[in-house]
Order: structure tokens, then sequence, then C-alpha cells
């Protein structure tokens, strides 16, 4: 069994940011074997584990398999078969498909570290495209690290208006609209977000009522 903090720990401190939270994944072990260590189950659609001691969460290295429209879409497949890199690769952006082991030893096969150094956001690979949510997510991470410098790849672009004009924009509910949104709104930017959404053409399924000169003000009022 091999533990890994992935993810936006892995991330925030490679940027000097505070690190809120931190979440694991398991190489290498089965569910019974995580309940016998003491964890309590939490996952409904895959198993995510709490620690007995820190309450923080564990989760079973797994793939994904898109098999209906929307974020919720996938079946997902855990096993102690399933390596790091696998369960890597099915992660939003290189940023956050960053592992580092026990030890300290940082795991990076999808070039997570170089666009940190280069300030991008890449995504992993092209099944980005099938989860919507992902739209949104680009944009409040643009949004939290613009202060940074880091901008949005050309070709993670192309891919976001790729999705946003295939309607899949409308599969999302408003649960989790609203829950980008909020996350958003409490960045140093947040006009970013709906700048980057404008750009895409995402906002006329969101929120087409919110003009330019909105988010004008809303910069300004953030500004100050």
């Amino acid at each position: 069994m091999d533990v890994y903090l992935v993810g936006g720990a892995v991330r925030d401190s490679l940027l000097d940011l505070p690190v809120t939270e931190r979440d694991y994944v398991v190489v290498g072990a089965t569910e019974q074997e995580m309940l016998d260590a003491g964890y309590r189950t939490v996952g409904k659609d895959f198993p995510v584990f709490l620690h007995p001691e820190t309450q923080e969460e564990y989760a079973l290295a797994r793939t994904e398999r898109k098999t209906s429209p929307g974020h919720t879409g996938f079946v997902c497949y855990a096993s102690p078969e399933v390596t790091l890199e696998e369960d890597l690769l099915r992660r939003d952006l290189t940023i956050n498909a960053i592992a580092r082991s026990g030890s300290g030893e940082l795991k990076d096969p999808l070039g997570g570290q170089a666009d940190i150094a280069s300030k991008s956001l890449r995504h992993v690979s092209d099944a980005f495209i099938e989860d919507p949510l992902r739209v949104l997510r680009v944009a409040r991470f643009y949004s939290r690290f613009y202060h940074l410098g880091f901008t949005v790849h050309p070709d993670t672009t192309a891919l976001i208006v790729k999705m946003v004009n295939e309607g899949q924009i409308a599969e999302l509910t408003a649960e989790r609209i609203h829950g980008e949104l909020d996350k958003a709104l409490n960045t140093k930017d947040p006009a970013v977000f709906f700048d980057y959404l404008r750009l895409v053409g995402a906002h006329e399924f969101l929120w087409p009522e919110i003009t330019k000169d909105d988010i004008d003000n809303l910069r300004r009022l953030s500004s100050t």
C-alpha cells in the first residue's frame, strides 16, 4: 500500500501558497484493507475514506469511464491494480495532477511542475471534454491564479470552446454552477472568471444578463 498527497495541496505548496486541506490517494489497497486499518468509508460513488485520527480524505486509486452526459455521468473503477499514473490521468489540469510520496518525492508524469513554472493552465488529456464542469473550474482557477501571472493554455481554451459550442453547459446542475460561482467570487480577481466565460461563449448559457459593464464594475470593486 502506497499513500500519496495529491491535487491542490501539492500544487499550492509548490506555489508557496497556504495549504488549507489535504487529499490523499492510496495505491495498492482494497476497501477491506482500509476498513481493517480503521478508516471510515464516506464515498458513495467511489471508495473514499476518512483517516481515523486526522479525518482527512483518502481515496483508492481509480479510473473513470464516461457513460452518460453531465458532470456525474461516469463509472469509476477502483482496484489495487490501478496505478498512480492512471489515477492522475483522470484529473483536469496538469497543475492538479502532481503527487507527493510520504518521503517527499514528487510524482509528476504529466508535466505539472513545468506548467507551474510557465504559469500555464493546461488540460491533462483530451478526456477533459467529458466533464462540462471543467469549463467553470478552469475559469475559477484562472481567476484564482491570475495575480500570479497564470494564463489558460490555448489548446485548453480551444477544447472549452468546443464543449460550449456542443451545448455541454446545459448538462450542469444549478448546484454545481453555484458552487463554482461561490468559489470564484472569493478569489482575488473574480472579474477574470466572468471575462473568461464571456471569451469562450459560456456566459450566454449561464448568466446572459451580466454585461461587460457589470464585470468592469466588479473588477473595480475587487481592486479596492
